[in-house]
């Protein structure tokens, strides 16, 4: 295995991911908040499950998005 080929290889995919994750996530903030189904101060829990062909186990980050 190239360690450099594979290496630039996950980060290119988690750049794609987090780009189109912060879209996606700012649009549908956006969207509730004027909706009126979240207020400004909310505090959102998140989860993202990413899973790999060929591999045993999906990766699972836990977190929160803040709003203020």
């Amino acid at each position: 295995m190239d360690e450099e080929a594979f290496n630039m290889s996950v980060r290119k995919f988690l750049k794609k991911l987090g780009v189109t994750a912060q879209r996606e996530i700012e649009l549908g903030v956006r969207e509730q908040l004027d909706a009126g189904q979240l207020e400004g101060e909310a505090k959102l829990p998140t989860r993202a499950t990413v899973s790999v062909e060929g591999l045993p186990s999906e990766i699972v980050v836990s977190g929160e998005i803040e709003l203020s």
